[in-house]
């Protein structure tokens, strides 16, 4: 069903927001690790700057590069964009109900993936190709916690609408609120891993394989790429956040139940990097081939979770 002249203005002015604030969000991660460093560090709107930078330079293809290459940076943008007007944030339901399925949204970060991963490939470097092997070992290790604790979820509401589940959730219309509770820290835990911090990872080791399948890119390409990993974490953090905190949120179009609904979603969504940021500043850098164990305690949470929901605890 496509969507009214209400609902769609609602899905893009959220998805401009979210745009507008993921380097002010990325650039909040950097205040805070300086300060807990005890450094003076970058200023809260550096992040804006590096892009403007980045934008007026002169952008390199590699000799061996290909059209997925070149056309990668548009398409996870246009994905990450696309994701944001469909994600029920500031209201209880989707803006675009079309694009706010848990089916279609899990996909779609899947493409964005895939297309990250294959220009690694396609770029010719070695180096790309071993970091596009990295970032698809994490999504096999991060996708399974991720996707049975929306699926519990989703059989706790009765729907794959994410409208739906952050209704139902916001409400209390669930029989186990202890499976809720457990999916959620369950999907909160592969949330955290998704954005890329300490122990697991650095989001601004330029130089690891983390950044792999970004090494060749440069100018524009590279600020679109930049942005639009910042914009995959607040949305990520927007997606925990609409779906298993989804209260304050509006449950209507009436303009004062949206304000208020985006103001507790920015609310929300400062109190969780925070407390990401004390977390990741306050751990030690921990080994890659540590991952899979811990990644086994998420699915076993979430897993955790299914078996509350079967009892109805």
């Amino acid at each position: 069903m496509l969507p009214d002249l209400s609902h769609f203005l609602l899905a893009v002015l959220q998805s401009l927001l979210l745009l507008l604030a993921a380097p002010l969000v990325s650039g909040l991660a950097r205040v805070m690790r300086a300060k807990m460093h005890n450094r003076v560090g970058p200023g809260l709107l550096q992040d804006y700057r590096d892009l403007i930078k980045l934008m007026q330079r002169q952008e390199v293809w590699p000799p061996d590069s290909g059209l997925v290459f070149r056309a990668m940076p548009s398409i996870v943008m246009v994905t990450l964009l696309v994701i944001s007007m469909g994600t029920p944030m500031v209201t209880r339901f989707a803006p675009i109900a079309v694009c706010g399925d848990l089916v279609t949204t899990v996909y779609l970060f899947a493409l964005a993936r895939f297309f990250l991963a294959l220009s690694g490939i396609d770029s010719g470097s070695s180096f790309a190709g071993i970091g596009t092997s990295r970032e698809l070992t994490v999504a096999v290790l991060v996708e399974p916690t991720m996707l049975l604790s929306l699926f519990v979820a989703a059989l706790l509401a009765g729907s794959t609408d994410l409208g739906s589940i952050s209704a139902a959730i916001a409400s209390g219309h669930v029989h186990s609120v202890t499976a809720v509770v457990v999916a959620g820290l369950a999907f909160g835990f592969a949330v955290y891993i998704e954005l890329g911090k300490l122990p697991y990872d650095m989001a601004e080791a330029e130089q690891e394989l983390q950044e792999g399948p970004l090494t060749e890119y440069s100018g524009p390409s590279l600020a679109l790429l930049k942005w639009s990993m910042a914009l995959k974490q607040t949305i990520v953090v927007g997606w925990f956040v609409g779906l298993f905190l989804p209260f304050g949120s509006s449950p209507d179009l009436s303009l004062a139940g949206v304000l208020v609904g985006l103001l507790a979603f920015v609310v929300k969504v400062l109190v969780i990097f925070l407390a990401v940021g004390i977390v990741s500043n306050s751990v030690a850098r921990a080994r890659f081939r540590l991952m899979p164990r811990h990644s086994w305690v998420g699915v076993g949470v979430a897993s955790l979770a299914f078996v509350f929901y079967l009892v109805g605890l």
